[in-house]
């Protein structure tokens, strides 16, 4: 069983830059594999980025590649989603997830979800 608690959300003007913390409890999160998820207002959750259990893979969405960095330290259970150049279209509730096995990129692999982090961008 692994639990996640998302952080780090907040308001902040285009152009500038959030780190979103997802911290994971038990002592089994580094043979997990990570992802962050968005989900925008009247939009279905949609795949932002995700890293290998060691860290050595990442793999990005199209519309986070160069400005979003995921990466994890497994010493302190905690993964996390730099975002930098932010627009308003990256506003959307952010969502980090654990999985064993499967596609990074779809939602069905993962088998833990954290509660969210709600993140705003105005124009």
């Amino acid at each position: 069983q692994v639990q996640l608690v998302e952080s780090g959300g907040g308001l902040v003007q285009a152009g500038g830059s959030l780190r979103l913390s997802c911290a994971a409890s038990g002592r089994t999160f580094s043979s997990y594999a990570m992802g962050w998820f968005r989900q925008a207002p009247g939009k279905e959750r949609e795949f932002v980025a995700a890293i290998s259990w060691s860290g050595d893979n990442t793999y990005y969405a199209d519309s986070a590649k160069g400005r979003f960095t995921i990466s994890r330290d497994n010493a302190k259970n905690i993964v996390y989603l730099q975002m930098n150049s932010l627009k308003p279209e990256d506003t959307a509730v952010y969502y980090c997830a654990a999985r064993r096995r499967g596609y990074y990129n779809l939602e069905t692999s993962y088998d833990y979800w954290g509660q969210g982090t709600q993140v705003t961008v105005s124009s």
